[in-house]
Protein backbone atom coordinates (compact mmCIF):
# COMPACT_ATOMS: atom_id res chain seq x y z
CA UNK A 1 0.00 0.00 0.00
CA UNK A 2 2.96 2.66 0.92
CA UNK A 3 4.80 1.83 -2.29
CA UNK A 4 1.22 3.08 -4.23
CA UNK A 5 1.71 6.38 -2.28
CA UNK A 6 5.28 6.80 -2.03
CA UNK A 7 5.97 9.14 -5.22
CA UNK A 8 3.10 11.09 -3.76
CA UNK A 9 4.55 11.52 -0.58
CA UNK A 10 8.31 12.32 -2.01
CA UNK A 11 6.44 14.80 -4.38
CA UNK A 12 4.92 16.62 -1.39
CA UNK A 13 7.95 16.74 0.39
CA UNK A 14 9.67 18.51 -2.05
CA UNK A 15 6.46 20.54 -2.82
CA UNK A 16 6.79 21.74 0.88
CA UNK A 17 10.99 21.89 1.08
CA UNK A 18 11.91 24.19 -1.83
CA UNK A 19 9.64 27.11 -0.79
CA UNK A 20 10.70 26.53 2.77
CA UNK A 21 14.35 26.47 1.97
CA UNK A 22 13.94 29.62 -0.27
CA UNK A 23 12.49 31.21 2.46
CA UNK A 24 15.42 30.40 4.71
CA UNK A 25 18.08 31.24 2.42
CA UNK A 26 16.25 34.91 1.70
CA UNK A 27 16.63 35.54 5.82
CA UNK A 28 19.66 34.40 6.07
CA UNK A 29 21.95 35.94 2.45
CA UNK A 30 19.42 39.26 2.75
CA UNK A 31 21.25 42.37 3.02
CA UNK A 32 20.04 44.47 5.80
CA UNK A 33 20.82 48.54 6.23
CA UNK A 34 22.84 49.72 9.16
CA UNK A 35 20.50 52.09 9.75
CA UNK A 36 16.35 52.83 9.19
CA UNK A 37 15.94 56.19 7.08
CA UNK A 38 12.67 57.89 5.72
CA UNK A 39 13.18 57.72 2.59
CA UNK A 40 13.07 53.60 3.32
CA UNK A 41 9.95 53.51 4.59
CA UNK A 42 8.23 55.30 1.45
CA UNK A 43 6.63 53.54 -1.20
CA UNK A 44 8.32 53.51 -4.49
CA UNK A 45 6.28 52.07 -7.36
CA UNK A 46 8.80 51.89 -10.40
CA UNK A 47 10.09 55.36 -10.14
CA UNK A 48 6.79 56.76 -10.12
CA UNK A 49 5.86 58.57 -6.67
CA UNK A 50 2.99 57.59 -4.99
CA UNK A 51 0.39 60.20 -4.61
CA UNK A 52 -3.18 60.33 -3.88
CA UNK A 53 -5.09 57.10 -4.48
CA UNK A 54 -7.50 58.83 -7.84
CA UNK A 55 -9.22 57.07 -10.69
CA UNK A 56 -6.71 57.47 -13.74
CA UNK A 57 -8.18 56.80 -17.88
CA UNK A 58 -6.20 54.28 -19.58
CA UNK A 59 -5.67 54.57 -23.39
CA UNK A 60 -7.98 52.23 -25.66
CA UNK A 61 -4.86 50.77 -26.96
CA UNK A 62 -4.39 49.25 -23.38
CA UNK A 63 -7.90 47.80 -23.57
CA UNK A 64 -7.26 46.30 -27.34
CA UNK A 65 -3.70 44.87 -25.98
CA UNK A 66 -5.35 42.75 -23.41
CA UNK A 67 -8.18 41.64 -25.39
CA UNK A 68 -5.81 40.39 -27.62
CA UNK A 69 -3.51 38.49 -25.66
CA UNK A 70 -6.66 37.19 -24.28
CA UNK A 71 -7.44 35.82 -27.50
CA UNK A 72 -4.26 34.58 -28.49
CA UNK A 73 -3.87 33.30 -25.31
CA UNK A 74 -6.45 31.04 -25.31
CA UNK A 75 -5.61 29.55 -28.95
CA UNK A 76 -3.29 27.71 -26.98
CA UNK A 77 -5.61 26.15 -24.69
CA UNK A 78 -7.79 24.66 -28.18
CA UNK A 79 -4.14 24.13 -29.63
CA UNK A 80 -2.87 21.74 -26.67
CA UNK A 81 -4.83 19.32 -26.85
CA UNK A 82 -4.96 19.42 -30.42
CA UNK A 83 -1.52 18.67 -30.44
CA UNK A 84 -1.71 15.79 -27.86
CA UNK A 85 -3.42 13.75 -30.07
CA UNK A 86 -2.75 15.27 -33.62
CA UNK A 87 -0.79 11.51 -34.18
CA UNK A 88 -3.92 9.63 -33.65
CA UNK A 89 -6.09 12.00 -35.99
CA UNK A 90 -4.18 11.45 -38.97
CA UNK A 91 -4.66 14.38 -41.96
CA UNK A 92 -7.98 14.85 -40.32
CA UNK A 93 -6.29 16.24 -37.37
CA UNK A 94 -3.80 18.00 -39.33
CA UNK A 95 -6.55 19.56 -41.75
CA UNK A 96 -8.15 20.89 -38.45
CA UNK A 97 -5.08 21.71 -37.22
CA UNK A 98 -4.16 24.15 -40.34
CA UNK A 99 -7.85 25.49 -40.47
CA UNK A 100 -7.35 26.33 -37.32
CA UNK A 101 -4.38 28.33 -37.84
CA UNK A 102 -5.53 29.60 -40.45
CA UNK A 103 -8.23 31.51 -38.72
CA UNK A 104 -6.01 33.12 -36.69
CA UNK A 105 -3.70 34.23 -39.07
CA UNK A 106 -6.50 36.05 -40.67
CA UNK A 107 -7.44 37.41 -37.48
CA UNK A 108 -4.17 38.51 -36.67
CA UNK A 109 -3.42 39.99 -40.32
CA UNK A 110 -6.92 41.94 -39.77
CA UNK A 111 -5.61 43.93 -36.51
CA UNK A 112 -2.11 44.24 -37.85
CA UNK A 113 -4.36 46.10 -40.85
CA UNK A 114 -6.55 48.25 -38.80
CA UNK A 115 -3.66 49.06 -36.64
CA UNK A 116 -4.15 47.88 -33.47
CA UNK A 117 -0.38 46.79 -32.89
CA UNK A 118 0.54 50.36 -33.33
CA UNK A 119 1.28 52.45 -30.40
CA UNK A 120 1.24 55.97 -30.29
Amino acid sequence: MLDNWLPFLIYALFAALIPISMLVMSFVFATRPKRRTRARGIPFESGVSTGPLRRQRFTISFYLTAMLFIVFDIEIVFLYPLGVVLHQLAWFGFAEFAFFLLILLIAYVYVWRKGALEWQ
